[in-house]
């Protein structure tokens, strides 16, 4: 019983490593997407007629 608890704790402990990682990697490039797009709203909004 206790090698079974073992198996599935080292399974769970892989597995909160992998989407933690996976997370980080998401956020980094939707910040990046974000800086992006906003130097590109700055850098055009000399054209903007009204």
């Amino acid at each position: 019983m206790q090698e079974k608890i073992h198996k599935i704790m080292s399974v769970v402990g892989s597995m909160s490593i992998i989407v933690g990682v996976v997370t980080i990697v998401v956020g980094v490039a939707g910040g990046i997407l974000m800086i992006v797009g906003g130097g590109r709203l700055l850098k055009e909004r000399n054209k903007l007629i009204f």
